[in-house]
Order: structure tokens, then sequence, then C-alpha cells
């Protein structure tokens, strides 16, 4: 049984967040309770959803006989419409790479729960949806996702790959599922999200909710999504070369290297800027 602190509650507007921990991952949690949840609301209130009136964060440490029960590539668990379970030492590999990101996605699979009524939604849109909404989306991901788009051809091998026990493949599978996502934001609308979760929730299937929502199906979308990394990878043999494979990483490692170089420049030259000001700045 975990042996936890008691769990503490904080009011935020309308949102009762209690955090479950035991005592140490207590550093772990206050990260939890001091996350912006403004920027949150926000978000979800773009992609039609709104946040959880209550929810309820049980954090587990490694030695805990749930995590050695639970996949090591599994950082975070979201139930019903209130309930999220983190693993907080496992926090670092994509597409987890801060708590801050996985506090939100899990929060994103709640209201997506609680606009479908609680009725079921596809795993890629679940993990697409939540991917789309976090912070980590954006140059990189698309980067990694023209190493892994030629060897998936529709909706069938996405979901294979989320019932993979590898983490490579599950990581591919939300790359897809957020580039589908976000395509699908883009050019029906940012809300759309929750849209085909209220048809859902309003008794029809997710196929005929995403038709009526988007004029197309599920597998037409994804082909489309998908197109423009398939002709960058058209050219490489991915699947069937493993220098090909590696010589793609090795790129990849050099742009997340310069952009990291860049974000390190800008923040120095900013200190700098600030460090003149002082000196300039009369007694």
């Amino acid at each position: 049984m975990l042996g936890s602190a008691p769990g503490v509650t904080q009011q935020h507007g309308a949102l009762d967040l209690t955090v479950e921990t035991p005592a140490s991952l207590a550093p772990a949690a206050d990260l939890v309770r001091g996350v912006d949840r403004q920027p949150l609301i926000d978000a979800l209130a773009r992609a039609g959803l709104t946040i959880p009136p209550q929810i309820h964060v049980t954090l587990i440490a490694e030695d805990d006989l749930r995590a050695r029960a639970t996949p090591e590539w599994i950082v975070g668990v979201a139930s019903g419409r209130r309930d999220i379970v983190i693993f907080p030492e496992r926090i670092g590999s994509y597409p987890h790479d801060s708590l801050e990101s996985v506090v939100w996605h899990e929060v994103v699979h709640l209201a997506l729960s609680a606009e479908a009524g609680d009725r079921p939604l596809p795993r890629w849109f679940h993990e697409g949806v939540a991917m789309s909404l976090e912070r980590g989306w954006g140059v990189t991901s698309q980067a990694q996702l023209l190493l892994v788009a030629g060897g998936t051809s529709d909706l069938t091998d996405l979901e294979r790959l989320f019932r993979s026990e590898t983490q490579p493949e599950t990581a591919t599978a939300y790359l897809l599922a957020a580039a589908l996502v976000s395509d699908l934001r883009l050019r029906h609308g940012a809300a759309v999200p929750g849209a085909i979760a209220d048809r859902v929730a309003r008794g029809a299937g997710f196929a005929e909710a995403f038709t009526l929502e988007t004029g197309g199906t599920p597998d037409e979308a994804a082909a489309r999504a998908w197109q423009i990394y398939r002709g960058w990878t058209s050219w490489i043999p991915l699947v069937t070369s493993t220098v090909s494979l590696w010589i793609g990483i090795l790129v990849l490692a050099v742009v997340v290297f310069l952009a990291t170089l860049r974000k390190r420049w800008q923040r120095r030259r900013q200190w700098d800027r600030e460090e003149l000001g002082t000196r300039d700045t009369p007694p």
C-alpha cells in the first residue's frame, strides 16, 4: 500500500485539485500543484473542451509494487473524469519531457472522456488530441515524424503501434496521432475534437460523428495528414536500411543540438542586455 502524505487540496477558480504522494515525491507534488492552470484551461477551451471540476492526482514512486507492474515507458494514466496516476521518476523521454507536459496530457484525457459522456473514443484520437494540446508538439516532433511516417499506411497500423510493448513503436504512434489531429484542427477548426466528442456523447458512433464534423472518414483524414511526411521519406528506405535509419537519427540529433544552442545563445544575449541595463541605471 502506498505510504502517502495526506491529500492536499487547492482551489483554483472552479477547479478542485487533490495530490496524493509518498514523502519521497513531495517536490514533484509541489510542481503538480504549481502548474499554471489558466493556459491549460484556455487550450482546452480552444479545442472545445472543459477542464474537469475535480482532479485527483496520485504520484507513484518506482519502488512501489504498482510501478513494477506497469511498463516502464508508461509515465501517466488517466481514468474516467477525475483520476490521474503519474510516475514522476520516468519523465524525460519522448513524448513526456516534463512533469507539466504529463499533467497537461492526462487532464486532456479526462476532459475528452467527460465531453464524450464516458462513451468510447479511439486510442489514436485520445492521444492525438492530448498531444496536439501539449506545448511539446512542434518542429522537433515533426522532424522525428519524418523518420517514421513512411512505414505506416492506415489507422489499423496506428492502433497496432499503440498496442505494441516496445517504447519506439509507441512513441511513433504518439507522433502519428498528433500529426493527424493537428491537421484536423487546421482544416476543420481548433474546436473539432470537442465537437466530435459531443456528438459521441449524444449517441453517434465515433466514425459517424467524425464524418459529420469533417466530411470524410478517419482513414481518409489520416492519409491526407501523413501524405506530406510520406513525400519526404519516399526516397529513404528507412524500413529496410539500417544505415539510412541511423543517418536520419544523426541528422535529427544535429537539428535538436543546433536548436538547443540557439536557445542558449538567445538566453545569454538577454542576460547580457539585462546586465548592461543594470549598469546604466543610476543609483
